[in-house]
């Protein structure tokens, strides 16, 4: 359950929301039947060393709900208390979302990320305020708004979610915490009008590290997530620190340092039509201690000219990759 009640949720987050969040991908036993509870905790427990604040229960994959819920449970019981567990709300349908997010809570998830299906085809901004205010009225979790392109909204506003349509959620849903202000993608105009709109109100994340580094050098964010930054290991969160300590230049020094990385991680296929490539990022995450190990179909391939690229990538940022060889990704580190 909720640790705090919906009119105490914007305090609760602005306490808690001040670090990096990076994204948990559910495992498999090696039969593919069963969820790998052994596999969530061991992810969790790496999380919690590399500095990480919170971490996404991602549910982006063909796994059921009881799974989910499973696999939700295990991170909040590994979690206890030490980070937060961040349920994904990317579910087929708005029934099927309230239903997942009442699992989430009953398992201990302390906030939601709320995310829209393939199928949801709004034809109307209002038609994206319906959904999104019935989804934060049925649940007692903090939500966490995402405009992004990936949803498909950019032909209704360039900002994918405008600043007018968030307005009227965060008058009208309590219960709405913070906005990842990646609305308007490569462009960072949208995040830039959110910020300047809300940050008194609700917790601003910039989740995208090569903005969130130099943007949160002139405007005060507190908050780096869900993101992919698992693939640096301990990096982000380290540099986070920095940044809230008023070090600005050796953060910058270590925002150069880690280019070869960065360009590493832009030069693959991550997103095809919006939908993110979580094999690549599972790989990225096992090179730095996390479990890797079986996704179910139909996820995306893995190649092995990617994961040269990515290990290459690490090696020429100083951020010494796992010396494991890539068979042993397809295992995972706590096999059942």
């Amino acid at each position: 359950m909720a640790k705090y009640n919906r009119m105490q949720a914007r305090e609760w987050a602005r306490e808690h929301m001040n670090g990096v969040a990076n994204v948990t991908i559910p495992t498999m036993t090696s039969d593919f039947q069963r969820i790998n509870a052994k596999a969530a905790r061991h992810d969790v427990e790496t999380a919690i060393g590399h500095g990480f604040v919170g971490t996404l229960a991602c549910s982006e994959h063909a796994i059921t709900l009881a799974q989910y819920a499973e696999f939700t449970r295990a991170m909040v019981e590994q979690a206890d208390g030490r980070i937060m567990v961040i349920h994904h709300a990317v579910f087929n349908s708005l029934e099927e979302n309230i239903e997942a997010a009442k699992l989430a809570e009953e398992a201990g998830a302390d906030l939601v990320l709320l995310g829209y299906p393939p199928f949801f085809h709004p034809t109307s901004l209002e038609d994206i305020y319906t959904y999104t205010k019935a989804f934060c009225d049925a649940t007692n979790l903090g939500v966490i708004l995402f405009p992004v392109p990936a949803w498909g909204f950019s032909s209704l506003h360039p900002a994918d979610i405008p600043l007018p349509l968030l307005r009227r959620l965060v008058d009208d849903c309590p219960n709405v915490v913070s906005i990842k202000a990646e609305g308007g993608m490569p462009y960072i105009m949208s995040a830039i009008e959110v910020h300047r709109e809300f940050h008194k109100e609700v917790v601003i994340s910039c989740p995208l590290e090569y903005e969130y580094v130099p943007l949160a050098q002139v405007i005060p964010i507190p908050f780096c997530g869900t993101n992919y930054s698992a693939y640096f290991g301990p990096w982000l969160p380290s540099v986070h620190k920095l940044i809230q300590a008023g070090k600005y230049d050796e953060a910058t020094q270590a925002w150069y340092k880690i280019d070869p990385a960065r360009k590493a991680f832009g030069s693959l296929p991550m997103a095809m039509s919006g939908l993110l490539n979580r094999t690549i990022w599972k790989y990225q995450a096992w090179l730095q201690g996390y479990n890797g190990g079986p996704i179910p179909h139909p996820t995306p391939r893995l190649h092995a000219r990617d994961m040269a690229a990515l290990r290459r990538g690490l090696e020429a940022s100083g951020l010494t990759p796992t010396s494991e060889p890539d068979e042993a990704f397809f295992v995972g580190r706590n096999p059942l």
